[in-house]
């Protein structure tokens, strides 16, 4: 059976490998073999369960009913491995309100520990980064609401940390590696400042000194901006892989407060999304990066809602991002 879960806004479908191959759909034995294998069994997994049944998709909604689908777990005890798969049939490294909604699950299957943590392993077929992607997940409460920490190690900072070959500047006034992306600088002038983060999964966060310069999931998903963004943030052949052959998810950040950043994300597999865990992680950590914020607890605030983190730095070192992410079951 396939079950949907939100969290903050960022929908999730989740089945047993099992269910996949019920379907008659070629999922290889395990999730290693899986990644390799991708291009034979996603795309027709992304249609069989989350597609819309004819004649059942909302006026406006998008043309899916998530945001992409969690296979696994491909085990019955811990370490948990599993699938990220987008809605282009790609696969995600890593995702912050996957892993939360994939932790729930597993809580609700009963297979998730209730007390210390849990390694989940994303396995997927990217040729710039290392398969599977571990991250330690930890039962726990904030401000009395039940969900989990996520341990998202230690970020990379630059343009060598996510892959990006081309269309990228050195934004010249800075110490801290900004970077000017020439298809963003060219869409808005507000936009050439630039932090590339790889939190598991590659991002390019973008800073801005106005709450005006952050553009609206509304604008992101009509022409001519989206086919723009598409062209940045995919790999080929949707999109140019520039400055990432592989793709790069955007983010746009701006200080609204102490402590307190304000974002908007547009994935590259996916588009603009009410949240993203990795995002809200990578705009945390180039705030960090830039002096917006401090080590300690930072709230990213997305449309889907306010993701908390906390930073821990050692030695002028930022070592260590988490996470606190919760899920609940939608029908």
């Amino acid at each position: 059976m396939t079950s949907f879960y939100d969290a903050r806004g960022n929908l999730y479908a989740v089945v047993a490998p099992a269910e996949v191959r019920r379907l008659g759909i070629a999922l290889p034995a395990s999730a290693a073999e899986a990644a390799q294998a991708r291009a034979d069994w996603s795309a027709q997994a992304i249609e069989a369960l989350c597609g819309w049944t004819p004649g059942t998709r909302p006026e406006g909604a998008k043309a899916h009913r998530s945001d992409g689908l969690l296979v696994g777990p491909f085990q019955d005890a811990p370490p948990f491995d599993l699938l990220i798969v987008n809605t282009d049939g790609t696969l995600a490294e890593r995702s912050g309100n996957g892993l939360t909604i994939f932790s729930q699950a597993l809580t609700e299957q009963g297979l998730l520990p209730a007390k210390g943590p849990t390694e989940l392993r994303v396995h997927h077929d990217k040729a710039d980064g290392v398969s599977p992607v571990a991250t330690q997940v930890e039962p726990a409460q904030v401000a009395g609401v039940p969900g989990f920490w996520l341990d998202l190690g230690k970020p990379a900072f630059g343009p060598q940390a996510v892959g990006a070959q081309q269309g990228v500047e050195n934004d010249g006034s800075s110490c801290v590696d900004l970077s000017r992306v020439l298809g963003l600088a060219r869409l808005c002038p507000e936009w050439s400042r630039s932090q590339f983060v790889r939190v598991g999964n590659p991002h390019c966060v973008t800073l801005v000194g106005d709450a005006s310069a952050l553009p609206s999931n509304r604008q992101m998903s009509e022409a001519p901006l989206a086919a723009a963004l598409t062209r940045i943030a995919y790999a080929m052949p949707t999109g140019s892989g520039e400055p990432c052959p592989a793709g790069v998810n955007l983010q746009w950040a701006w200080l609204e407060g102490p402590q307190r950043i304000a974002a908007r994300v547009f994935e590259r597999g996916e588009g603009p999304t009410a949240s993203s865990g990795t995002s809200a992680s990578a705009v945390a950590s180039a705030a960090w990066r830039v002096g917006w914020v401090k080590a300690g607890e930072v709230a990213v605030v997305m449309p889907g809602g306010t993701a908390p983190l906390r930073l821990e730095e050692r030695g002028g070192e930022l070592v260590r991002v988490s996470l606190f992410g919760t899920a609940v079951g939608i029908a």
